[in-house]
């Protein structure tokens, strides 16, 4: 980590996957996702239909405009007063426009917010990599972009999901609460994909770290919303799969935090808010769902300090447990992609 020269940035850049906002949007939306892939039209099809469901408007972009909005106002208060702009992989604004608006307003310099705490392909080297493809296509005017480091191990950020868990447990009788069973959840992703990063590692960690913030030591990670075909072998267990071994082991109330999401999108919604809510409800399980992070004010103050973090010279970095702070710049090596990238529904 660089810590003697500091960056100067005139220019913030939320970077994240995208989503449909209306039904016609659904299906080129999924075609984005997918494109280069041979994936089956049937499969594109089952994931449409958790979006016709909620008349083709995925959440994560209103919930990415009121994270720039809540941003905005953190940096006009405290600075550094900066402008933000917004791109996506996958559906409009695209980054690519995004940063042609950015040299076209003059900005030189820009510091990177991905949606997610933690590496991998898909969630920080697949972003990275779209960076610079948008450059590419913008031309020499095109503005320098750094990216924040993962903060899945900031104190603050292990110290909301302490707070979103304890919320959901305080939903339990009081007497049950000690003995209900938390299950951090995760996207899914291919087991050659997970060797060759540190995302399945950093998402023990914070469970641990959250767990051990909460002093309950009844946990589990489990994923979900895998995509790939069945002899693809994937992240497991699924959190559905987990839920009915619970049900064998007696245990009866479940407090389930999607630790491996900032905001409650379409995967979280339909994977665990119906599917894993359904399954609880037919094994007679009492499941509480906790939040996510979303526009907690904590975590607006925490991307706040991260920012500071990188524009200043000897900053004080923060990171607790065993794995140390992540990397301002990330080794040209890591979180390749192995194979069978996931269908995201967001």
């Amino acid at each position: 980590m660089n810590l003697q020269n500091p960056q100067h940035y005139d220019a913030i850049l939320l970077v994240s996957f995208g989503g449909p906002e209306g039904m016609k949007d659904v299906m080129p939306f999924l075609e984005n996702v997918v494109r280069g892939r041979n994936i089956p039209r049937d499969r594109l099809e089952s994931v449409a239909e958790h979006y016709y469901a909620v008349d083709g408007v995925s959440p994560v972009n209103d919930q990415n405009r009121a994270l720039i909005a809540a941003l905005k106002t953190e940096l006009d208060i405290h600075g550094p007063q900066l402008p933000i702009y917004w791109g996506n992989r996958n559906w409009a604004p695209y980054l690519t426009d995004t940063v042609q608006q950015m040299a076209d307003d003059g900005i030189q310099r820009a510091l990177a917010i991905f949606t997610s705490a933690y590496s991998s392909y898909s969630s920080c080297r697949q972003y990275r990599e779209n960076i610079v493809e948008a450059q590419k296509a913008v031309g020499k005017q095109a503005p320098a972009i750094d990216k924040i480091r993962v903060f899945y191990n900031h104190p603050d950020f292990v110290a909301i999901h302490a707070k979103l868990v304890n919320a959901a447990l305080q939903q339990l009788p009081a007497e049950r609460r000690a003995t209900a069973h938390i299950v951090f959840t995760a996207h899914s992703i291919p087991t050659a994909m997970a060797q060759n990063c540190r995302y399945e590692a950093q998402l023990q960690e914070v469970s641990r770290l959250t767990a051990t913030h909460l002093n309950h030591p009844d946990w589990r990670l489990v994923y979900q919303s895998r995509s790939g075909p069945p002899m693809l072998p994937w992240l497991e267990p699924d959190i559905c799969d987990h839920l009915k071994a619970l049900k064998a082991q007696g245990i009866l109330d479940v407090v389930v935090a999607p630790i491996g999401f900032l905001s409650d999108h379409m995967e979280v919604i339909y994977d665990l808010d119906i599917e894993a809510a359904e399954l609880a409800q037919k094994l007679d399980m009492t499941m509480i769902r906790a939040g996510t992070v979303g526009i907690d004010a904590h975590f607006v103050t925490l991307l706040r300090h991260l920012i500071v973090e990188r524009m200043t010279a000897n900053p004080e970095i923060l990171s607790i447990g065993n794995d140390g702070p992540g990397p301002d710049v990330c080794p040209i090596d890591c979180c390749l992609p192995g194979r069978g990238r996931p269908i995201a529904a967001r």
